[in-house]
């Protein structure tokens, strides 16, 4: 097991793992380049962390100073790197250029990859997404995992489309529905739907998700609030006014409350109020997360207090039950993650 830089104690049996890229998010400012450590899937794994959910990330870092300083962000907020995470090579970056209304656009140095890895435990929830679902090599591990475990944990996944990092529109696409089956709750921005669907409305495209198999289909529409979908309930839940610092982060923010708020529901499922609750929940998330520059999300205490007496019941940071919702499966004996024997199938 690798050894994070913070001295406490993690947990053995982490309620979630994270499966993705982590990387340099290197934003330009009037004041010169201002580095932070990004990539999706990491900063939903530290959104999670922030949340006081117990979790672990896999992904693949450059042994360098970006690499450490990525590590020592995780650890920060409790977060375990997952052995084979560490690499030979160098960490990836992404540069952001904000436009005038605090929005970011990328520009990607990154390549992906993954070792063999076999689960010899499985989590609560399993989440994946963006450039480690697409971009080859380290997609088709990150498949493989998910095929090795969807029918025995709660996988959520977040396309997070980057369309300058992937193919044709079709292959990305088919890609996209190749792993939807294999999920049981997916969310996407507006612009991740209109550009896989161009042709479909978003409820449309939501509608198509649960088609392939999804339970849970959440579309963010920034201002213009979030639609939640299942195959018996379509909400449509209001956005939360912010004065916007910039956007980064703020998917992955609502992202990680989402999964937070799905940990928490006990016995009552997805029914409406269920998915109300987490809706409102993980929209505060988000606007939390704009009011501050960078991916810097809400902690259990800053999203409570944030939150109304009639939202604020998600239990605070450890307070975790069971999913106990439709996708709760039974679950196998907890242990290690072990990197697979190269001798071995």
């Amino acid at each position: 097991m690798l050894k994070p830089h913070s001295s406490a104690a993690l947990p053995a049996t982490p309620d979630v793992i994270v499966i993705g890229e982590a990387l340099t998010d290197i934003v330009a400012t009037a004041n010169g380049a201002v580095e932070h450590p990004g990539g999706s899937p990491m900063n939903v794994a530290y959104g999670l962390g922030r949340l006081g959910v117990p979790t672990a990330l896999l992904t693949s870092l450059g042994d360098d100073d970006r690499g450490a300083a990525i590590e020592a962000h995780l650890a920060s907020a409790g977060v375990e790197l997952l052995p084979g995470s560490k690499t030979q090579g160098r960490t990836a970056s992404a540069t952001a250029t904000l436009a005038a209304d605090g929005s970011a656009k990328y520009d990607f140095d990154i390549s992906w990859d993954l070792p063999p890895v076999s689960p010899a435990f499985l989590p609560k929830v399993l989440h994946t997404g963006s450039i480690a679902t697409f971009l080859a090599p380290g997609a088709a591990a990150v498949k493989a995992l998910l095929e090795q475990s969807h029918r025995e944990c709660m996988v959520t996944y977040d396309p997070n489309i980057r369309p300058a990092l992937l193919g044709s529109q079709a292959e990305a696409r088919s890609i996209f529905e190749d792993l939807v089956p294999l999920t049981d709750v997916v969310k996407l921005s507006d612009e991740d739907a209109r550009w896989l669907y161009p042709t479909l409305e978003l409820d449309a495209a939501a509608a198509r998700i649960l088609e392939l198999g999804a339970g849970l289909a959440v579309v963010t529409c920034g201002s213009e609030g979030s639609l939640l979908a299942t195959p018996a309930t379509q909400l449509h839940i209001p956005s939360i006014t912010s004065v916007v610092a910039d956007t980064i982060g703020a998917g992955d923010s609502y992202m990680a409350a989402l999964i937070y708020g799905l940990l928490a529901r006990g016995t009552d499922g997805l029914a409406p109020a269920v998915l109300e609750t987490v809706g409102r929940t993980a929209s505060k998330a988000a606007a939390i997360t704009v009011r501050r520059p960078g991916a810097n999300p809400p902690t259990a205490e800053e999203l409570q207090a944030d939150l109304p007496e009639d939202v604020a019941a998600v239990p605070p940071a450890g307070a975790h039950g069971n999913a106990g919702c439709r996708f709760q499966r039974a679950r196998k004996k907890r242990c290690r993650w072990n990197r697979r024997s190269a001798t071995k199938p």
